[in-house]
């Protein structure tokens, strides 16, 4: 595999990473009421186990899973339950919520003490976690303990630490790496203790060269962990990718990365596994990127879940100008909201401000078939072709050429010289088919 991994495609956007990258995570409390969806995770939401007027403590569980896919939530502040009500969230759908009016105390729970980690069994390790309410805290909100439990859990051969951060303006994994990279390397350790035959792999992109550092150093006496060096280019962090980079094993939509042998967790969520199981602590912060050249003072924060968006503005510094976009997550992936009176969430991973639109002053052409569309598409299809089904509503061409390939990383319609919104439009599709399947 030699020394620089990576995958067929992709594309180099300006990464724009400089704005954040060397500032320190910076702690914040809220200051307003906080907001906690039951609507956090893919899968049922959770139920409230509190009521309205109930006290409650920072760590205390408000919500249970209602189900196996499903995660329970917890307080992040101390103070008293004002209501359980429909909330607007980021994706500007209203979901029923609890209010918390914040005490400013800030008064935790006492936490029952934990077994060292030898002493745990597998099923032990998992209910921590489980418990904890973590999920994937990539964007993709999938409950943790779920994944961490593949039906043959000894045919798992690598448990991947995802440290690409290949999304442009993002730099939350790179901060943590830099600043508590002990507590990702031991919750990579948590992770393969659930996991007889496996091996550890930190996948780093090579533009990280002080976090390779660190980590490399921090697991030389580690035989069962490795820190792999992945060629710098987007989409490196998509699953599929890394795990094709980082392994050479290929896998396609119909597969779980557990077919492949691997299991891929993202920086945070691993920290979280590590605080859950080592401390027994809940799932209660999560570290945002606040940035974009519209942000007086582009940082990182560590931010208690469910406290407004507005606030996590005002700490970054409030706007240099008015922004013409805001984008939940990073440019590539994420998307526009237009609200920002919606509260943080387990999966909030940036806060994108920006004082140009490039998109939306696009007028898209006809296509002019140059093919650069399928020279970048790291999921071997063609989007041209695509797209145009999906504009007819063609379900069936759609899904003979592979429309389920895609994996909606956006490197076609980056790329287009014809500025086509080739990937909005095959999502679009791949919805409506995903929709048609649940039913």
């Amino acid at each position: 595999m030699g020394g620089r991994l990576t995958f067929h495609g992709g594309i180099h956007p300006y990464d724009g990473k400089d704005l954040s990258k060397d500032k320190p995570i910076l702690d914040v409390n809220p200051k307003g009421d906080l907001v906690y969806p039951l609507s956090q995770h893919i899968g049922a939401p959770a139920v409230p186990v509190v009521a309205k007027g109930d006290k409650v403590l920072a760590g205390q569980k408000i919500a249970e899973a209602a189900g196996y896919v499903s995660a329970p939530i917890y307080a992040t502040v101390s103070g008293t339950v004002k209501a359980i009500e429909p909330r607007r969230v980021v994706v500007g759908d209203s979901v029923m919520s609890i209010v918390v009016e914040n005490d400013g105390k800030y008064e935790e729970v006492e936490y029952a003490p934990v077994k060292p980690l030898s002493e745990m069994t597998r099923e032990e390790i998992i209910e921590k976690i489980k418990e904890a309410g973590i999920v994937g805290m990539g964007g993709a909100g999938f409950p943790t303990h779920v994944k961490l439990s593949p039906k043959e859990p000894d045919k798992i051969d690598y448990v991947i630490a995802n440290c690409a951060e290949c999304e442009p303006y993002l730099t939350s994994d790179y901060r943590r790496m830099l600043e508590e990279p002990e507590k990702l390397v031991e919750g990579l350790k948590v992770s393969l203790a659930l996991f007889p035959n496996a091996k550890g792999i930190l996948a780093v992109e090579d533009n990280k060269p002080d976090c390779i550092h660190i980590l490399k150093e921090l697991t030389k006496d580690e035989p069962d962990i490795q820190v792999k060096p992945l060629k710098t280019k987007y989409p490196q962090g998509a699953e599929r990718q890394l795990i094709y980079a980082a392994t050479g094993r290929a896998i396609d939509s119909t597969k779980l990365p557990a077919d492949a042998g691997c299991v891929v967790n993202n920086v945070d969520t691993i920290v979280a596994i590590n605080r859950a199981v080592r401390e027994g602590k809940p799932l209660m912060y999560r570290i945002v990127t606040v940035t974009g050249d519209a942000i007086n003072n582009p940082r990182n924060f560590r931010v208690r879940i469910g406290t407004n968006y507005h606030e996590l503005i005002e700490e970054a510094g409030g706007f240099k100008e008015e922004p013409v976009k805001i984008i939940s997550g990073g440019p590539m992936m994420g998307f526009g909201i237009f609200d920002l009176d919606v509260p943080t969430t387990k999966t909030a991973s940036a806060l994108l401000c920006l004082t140009r639109d490039d998109v939306s002053a696009m007028e898209p052409g006809p296509c002019i078939n140059c093919g650069r569309c399928v020279e970048v598409c790291p999921g071997r299809v063609l989007p041209s072709r695509l797209a145009d089904f999906a504009e007819h509503y063609e379900e069936e061409k759609f899904l003979k050429y592979n429309g389920m390939e895609c994996c909606e990383c956006g490197c076609c319609s980056f790329i287009c010289p014809a500025k086509r919104p080739l990937t909005q439009s095959i999502k679009s599709m791949r919805k409506i088919i995903l929709g048609k399947k649940k039913k």
